[in-house]
């Protein structure tokens, strides 16, 4: 009898998480033969309780808030873009017993953009609302996509204009406060900050959301969320929650552990339903 593969995801709180459901599914799906926990863990026990994950024969490990830059630092090798946004959510054993650290929730949310929404990146006027670490991770794959312009807009105006800085030379990048933006639109506006945890919003100025603009809040919740509350109420062609980046990003990550790519649609459309 072949033995189970375990992989597992660490974050504290962790008990909201969806991602043994998601994980499980795939594994379902391609036919693979393994096992996906949560584990409630700290930053102060992440470097011992990976450590000991991995020595007891793990697989891969997901790690969300507040332990993604921790993991960048216990990394022995990292991917090109773990390294443009200076954190790891997915951590790969590799053959060598090495463990390689990836980041894939930038190119889960332009999965998600693109394929399943239909949303172009193109030539698009793009505002990132705040400067932490979920705007550090989508940076750059979204420049991939060729935009007009990223804006990024922050509380703290000095966070946005040094995170733009740093990714200036991938395009027309540029910080400001949120009061900054009047008299600006853009065609897509994407919601990286906590405010949808605490079910708040950004301080948003009238006539932010160019006609047939489109919203994405990178958080989710059961309920519409109040950014994307706030995009149907300014009319936005699309508003959508991170569900489908979640889940995206999850199915790179399961292709980073396993070498096959589980398709996403059908639980994007499950969870939707309610039926998971």
């Amino acid at each position: 009898m072949n033995s189970i593969d375990r992989y597992a995801v660490f974050g504290q709180p962790i008990n909201h998480s969806k991602s043994p459901q998601i994980h499980t599914f795939f594994a379902q799906q391609t036919r693979q033969n393994l096992i996906y926990q949560a584990k409630e863990v700290g930053a102060d026990i992440f470097t011992v309780s990976a450590n000991e994950f991995f020595s007891k024969g793990g697989k891969g490990l997901n790690c969300t808030v507040p332990l993604k830059e921790l993991a960048f630092q216990f990394a022995d090798k990292l991917t090109p873009r773990a390294k443009f946004a200076k954190a790891v959510n997915t951590l790969v054993l590799q053959s060598d017993g090495s463990i390689l650290g990836d980041n894939t929730d930038g190119c889960g949310l332009v999965r998600d953009l693109m394929i399943n929404h239909q949303i172009t990146l193109k030539e698009k006027r793009i505002l990132i609302l705040g400067a932490g670490g979920a705007s550090r991770g989508i940076i750059d794959p979204i420049m991939q996509h060729s935009p007009e312009k990223i804006v990024i807009a922050n509380r703290t105006v000095e966070k946005s204009i040094a995170l733009a800085i740093e990714f200036q030379d991938l395009g027309m990048i540029k910080g400001c406060g949120f009061k900054d933006l009047v008299q600006q639109q853009f065609d897509l506006i994407l919601n990286a900050t906590s405010a949808s945890l605490s079910n708040q919003l950004p301080p948003l100025v009238d006539n932010l959301l160019a006609e047939n603009g489109c919203c994405y809040d990178l958080a989710y919740a059961n309920e519409p969320t109040a950014f994307v509350r706030w995009g149907l109420e300014n009319k936005a062609l699309k508003s959508l929650d991170g569900l489908g980046m979640l889940i995206e990003q999850a199915a790179e990550a399961f292709y980073s552990w396993r070498g096959i790519r589980p398709n996403t649609e059908n639980i994007i459309n499950l969870f939707h339903e309610g039926t998971i």
